[in-house]
């Protein structure tokens, strides 16, 4: 094109517009006397109200042009919404200087409302309504606007998303914790998991199945991560890391419990249906928590609202369990859980071995030579109870309420001058704990958490001596009541700072009352404790760096004792596949079971609560560090962990010595250095594993004649095998467990009593026999319709019915000689299940 030409176009179109637009500024009219003249030109109706042109002064437009150009210079002048429409209508508006924008947001799942979250626009904000409702102006169509909802993944919305008609219905997807996202999947089997925070989580919801259960026992299912054991085999006597069973801290929906089996040990009362969740820390523990050197094993119900009726009934060789889910409306439920044994009504060979294995070398399997036991009945009940009741999506309530009980009863009888004589000795066990807690929501950002508790545990022996005419009675009681304040706060999306306070307030009595000769002992002690915590948590951008910082402050009033206790826990992914971990701690704990005389209780349950009085029995202190490696790739799990720990404060009665040290009443210490190793590879429905366990784990006591010598629970080597095959409807496990002899202390050899008193080796320079044990179990799930299915399993514990002896100890016998008196672990053990879910 020449540039003759473009010059005219450009003079052309300056000559349109300044015969539009170029008029004389004192030529103004009003608006309401242009758009008449504009009518009766164009024959076009304007619609508008008063209001909207009044005042309004402009160059009236040039009448030649096309009706539209009109149209835009009048837009232009007046910045006012001219809409043709049609039928030869235009409608005049205000112009608005912001868009507005309506939605209503959802819980992608349960389609319900979401309240109080936050819409988030460049200059604008507001918060959603109890119906899920949110208006919003909005400056520009390009504007993102940004939702966020504390539970909630943040959602972007842009403008062009939203329908200029109705409100747009905006889903957003729950995100239970973003701090606490798995890092290591099916640790051992699927539904155990490793979070970012170092602790290992139990989600019995995806649970396979472990070798020799067929119920998700709690405690019996700790025991297959490296570096836990039970010397005994017992779910009240599990060792973590050397530690003895009272260093584990228990908590169910955290309330504290103080007693942890039914049988006396042999499986756990927290009924399985109702407990949902575990978690489990050995190290780093949550600065929200205190006690519990060795560990904390916190238990979970189910925290979200079922909308429809569910339950299950279960029966078994042990026990009649059952378990009720019912909604009592869209924002409340309650979940019930009872459990019973058979014995009542028979005998199983799982009751009967069990019976065996808790009254082995007590005075219910022995008894003086002329007395004899009859009518042995023993009996256990637990009953669960959860409340939760939404009051609205910030707002929640939630009832707790637990009772335990076991029960031994039995019968003496003797022929005394000629006379039979008969009396009941008995053994009771009991739990009953409640909780309320109350959690809020105040914003995305920021919500609170209060807890208040109470817990009472007593144990209970009646018994009668028919020779000596004596009768004795023991309790151990333990009440305890515990407030506790926990908010957390979302600094941004990768930090979240937490706070809080806690008060417990801890009674313990002690009673030993006996008529012939006539004695009677009652000590009741209180120790008050005030806690403040705080704690921070930490994840990068790219999710590969994890760290948690946390600090305790403990006053303990009665002893005006200020305790400090840090707490690190930092992870590391690198190189894609590995991560490198390091936590430590400093823990207390002011209770802890001790031992005075192996008989106490009939010698079943002898282990009894005590609180610390800062002197004979000190606060326990410990302090404990720990380094480890992992690699996971293509289904394979390599996992490598060193620690050191020490724990100080610790007494020879809460060590369970039966040596020359059984009635030594002094404190000291122990230390464990030890490595825990773990490989795990997954084959389509096949999950293969193999755990290695080093422990080295030596006592100090500075008054005793040995000075230094090995733990109690010193278990030097361990390793654990296990299988599990999976499919829709079946699940079968298999396993194998191998350790080293529990240390033992025999008398010295060619000179074993001096005066009526046994003489000792070294204390625990020796071993049982090596521990060995193979175990099955296998679950069958057919489909009755819909909603009901029903599930047969069965279950071997020790399928090779292997005699381990578990302990031992030495004692005179009538002819002066030295015997030995052994403990021997469970003999083979069958069980099955048969459960109906609806």
């Amino acid at each position: 094109m020449s540039s003759n030409k473009i010059y005219f176009l450009v003079f052309v179109a300056i000559f349109f517009c300044t015969n539009i637009q170029g008029q004389d500024a004192d030529k103004k009219q009003s608006l309401t006397d242009i758009l008449i003249t504009i009518q009766n030109q164009y024959n076009y109706q304007f619609n508008y109200e008063e209001e909207t042109v009044k005042n309004i002064e402009i160059v009236p437009p040039v009448l030649d042009f096309p009706f539209q150009s009109v149209i835009d210079y009048l837009r232009k002048q007046t910045n006012l919404v001219f809409t043709v429409i049609d039928d030869n209508f235009v409608l005049i508006k205000k112009r608005k200087t912001t868009i507005l924008v309506c939605g209503y947001l959802k819980d992608k799942d349960s389609q319900k409302p979401i309240v109080n979250a936050s819409i988030q626009g460049k200059r604008t904000s507001t918060t959603s309504n109890t119906d899920g409702y949110f208006e919003l102006n909005i400056d520009a169509e390009n504007e993102l606007l940004k939702i966020r909802h504390l539970g909630y993944k943040t959602r972007t919305v842009s403008y062009s998303g939203f329908n200029t008609d109705d409100c747009l219905s905006i889903a957003l997807v729950r995100q239970e914790e973003t701090l606490s996202e798995i890092i290591l999947s099916t640790y051992l089997i699927k539904g155990i998991d490793k979070l970012k925070d170092g602790s290992f989580q139990i989600d019995f919801s995806k649970f396979s199945m472990l070798p020799g259960l067929i119920e998700s026992d709690v405690l019996q299912s700790v025991q297959a991560f490296p570096g836990i054991q039970s010397s005994n085999e017992t779910v009240s006597n599990i060792n973590v890391r050397g530690g003895t069973h009272d260093q584990n801290l228990l908590l169910w929906d955290d309330i504290k419990m103080y007693q942890s089996g039914h049988f006396f040990g042999l499986i756990s009362v927290f009924n399985p249906n109702i407990t949902k969740k575990v978690s489990l820390q050995k190290n780093a523990t949550d600065a929200s928590y205190t006690d519990g050197v060795s560990s904390t094993i916190s238990m979970k119900t189910d925290t979200k609202l079922n909308d429809n009726f569910n339950g299950n009934i279960s029966l078994s060789f042990i026990d009649f369990n059952g378990f009720m889910d019912i909604p009592l409306s869209k924002k409340s439920s309650i979940q019930i859980a009872g459990r019973k044994s058979l014995s009542d009504l028979v005998k199983t060979p799982t009751y009967d071995t069990y019976f065996e294995r808790i009254s082995q070398d007590t005075e219910v399997e022995t008894n003086l030579a002329d007395v004899r036991n009859s009518n042995e009945e023993f009996n256990f009940y637990d009953f669960s109870f959860r409340w939760l009741y939404k009051i609205s999506d910030s707002d929640e309530i939630r009832l707790n309420f637990i009772n335990i009980d076991n029960e031994l009863v039995f019968n003496e009888s003797a022929t005394i001058n000629g006379t039979e004589r008969s009396i009941e000795s008995s053994l009771s066990q009991n739990s009953i704990a409640g909780g309320l807690n109350y959690k809020r929501t105040w914003n995305n950002k920021f919500k609170t958490d209060f807890q208040i508790y109470e817990t009472d545990y007593k144990l209970k022996a009646f018994n009668t001596n028919l020779i000596r005419s004596q009768r004795s009675l023991q309790e151990n009681i333990v009440s305890e009541t515990g407030i506790k304040l926990h908010t957390m706060y979302n600094l941004s999306d990768r930090i979240r700072w937490d706070n809080g306070y806690q008060f417990i307030e801890t009674k313990v009595t002690n009673l030993d009352d006996v008529d012939d000769p006539l004695f009677r002992l009652l000590i009741s002690e209180v120790l008050r404790t005030h806690s403040l915590f705080s704690q921070a948590y930490y994840t990068s951008e790219n999710k590969l760096t994890n760290l948690t910082l946390g600090i305790r402050y403990n006053y303990l009033d009665k002893f005006k004792k200020h305790l400090w206790e840090p707490r690190i826990s930092f992870n590391q992914k690198f190189l894609n596949d590995f991560t490198f971990e390091i936590q430590g701690e400093l823990k207390n704990q002011n209770t802890s079971q001790v031992i005075n005389f192996q008989n106490d209780f009939l010698g079943i349950e002898k282990r009894r609560w005590q609180l610390s009085n800062n002197d004979s029995i000190p606060v326990i202190t410990s302090k404990q560090l720990s380094a480890g490696v992992s690699f996971n790739k293509k289904n394979w799990l390599i996992t490598m962990e060193g620690y050191y720990k020490d724990v100080d404060g610790i007494t020879t009665q809460s060590q369970g010595f039966q040596n020359d040290y059984e009635f030594v009443k002094t404190d000291g210490s122990y230390e464990a250095i030890g490595v825990d190793f773990l490989i795990r590879k997954r084959f389509n429905n096949i999950n293969f594993w193999c755990s290695y366990s080093y422990l080295n784990s030596d006592y100090t006591f500075d008054s005793l004649p040995e000075i230094n010598f090995p733990s109690n629970f010193d278990i030097t080597h361990s390793v654990g095998l296990g299988a599990t095959y999976s499919t829709k409807n079946l699940k079968v496990s298999a396993g194998f467990n191998w350790h080293s002899g529990n240390p033992t202390t025999r008398p010295e050899l060619n000179n074993e009593v001096t005066d009526d008193t046994i003489n000792y080796d070294p204390t625990n320079s020796d071993r049982l026999n090596e521990y060995f044990r193979v175990d099955l179990s296998a679950m069958y799930q057919l489909h009755l319709g819909k909603k009901h299915q029903l599930s047969i399993g069965a279950s071997v514990w020790n399928l090779l019915d292997q005699q381990n002896i578990i302990n031992n100890y030495y004692r005179i016998n009538t002819a002066g000689e030295v015997e030995e008196v052994t403990q021997n672990s469970l003999s083979i053990v069958p069980n099955v299940l048969l459960r109906m879910n609806f």
